[in-house]
């Protein structure tokens, strides 16, 4: 059950990400315990979230203000999900894309590496599961075996800069499920790509690995560059 400062949150939160508070409108707390009928206790714990967040800077002087999106904390959770709710929904699938096809290729190859026996033999489950849920048109099961599957190459990697992104890569494909933009049934070429990949690390072929996700990830940020017309021009 959420606390009353996270149901603010989950209110406030929205507006800045979508403009409706713009940067450099001012938030007192009184203005929060009135549109949201809260006490001044749970106002100023839900502007104190806000501002560890980077959406506000709250100074004795000058108050509570609303800061612009490059101030944000773009890698926290909530704000990804908030922009993913947001009027920038495709720019941002786009951007965190983007950022999978810089992280996941180089991950997949180091869990090929040094994965241990458990992992490779996890990752070439979870590939079998992702196939079976896919070829049965089961998103939300599908959904849940890809994020398992991600989540483990990226801690298999032994790179606990890799590992600490997996939330993010959690957001990107919740994301692109909770807003449809999956097709009914996954891709039999993403389905089996995976279990490229998953064979790859059991096998301890990097390079195999590292091509494999590659591929994944290229598609997928040219599909979500198509929300926005950020995709790369065809060769």
């Amino acid at each position: 059950m959420s606390t009353l400062h996270e149901e603010v949150l989950a209110k406030l939160g929205p507006l800045i990400i979508s403009g409706s508070l713009a940067p450099g409108s001012k938030v007192n707390l009184e203005w929060v315990q009135q549109e949201f009928g809260v006490s001044r206790t749970v106002a100023r714990e839900a502007v104190q979230v806000l501002a560890s967040m980077r959406l506000v800077a709250s100074r004795r002087r000058t108050g509570v203000t609303v800061l612009p999106k490059d101030e944000w904390d773009s890698y926290d959770r909530a704000v990804i999900r908030w922009r993913l709710d947001g009027p920038e929904r495709g720019t941002q699938l786009h951007q965190l894309s983007q950022l999978r096809t810089a992280i996941e290729p180089p991950a997949a190859a180091l869990a090929a590496r040094y994965a241990d026996g458990r992992q490779r033999d996890r990752i070439v489950e979870l590939g079998a599961a992702m196939e079976s849920a896919g070829e049965a048109g089961d998103l939300t099961t599908f959904l849940e075996h890809d994020i398992a599957y991600h989540r483990l190459l990226l801690e298999a990697s032994g790179n606990v800069m890799f590992a600490g992104l997996a939330y993010v890569v959690e957001e990107v494909l919740r994301g692109r499920t909770l807003h449809r933009l999956m097709p009914p049934q996954p891709k039999p070429e993403a389905r089996r790509l995976h279990l490229v990949v998953a064979e790859a690390v059991a096998g301890r072929e990097s390079e195999v690995a590292r091509a494999a996700m590659t591929a994944i990830c290229v598609e997928v940020a040219d599909e979500m560059g198509q929300l926005t017309g950020d995709s790369a021009p065809a060769g």
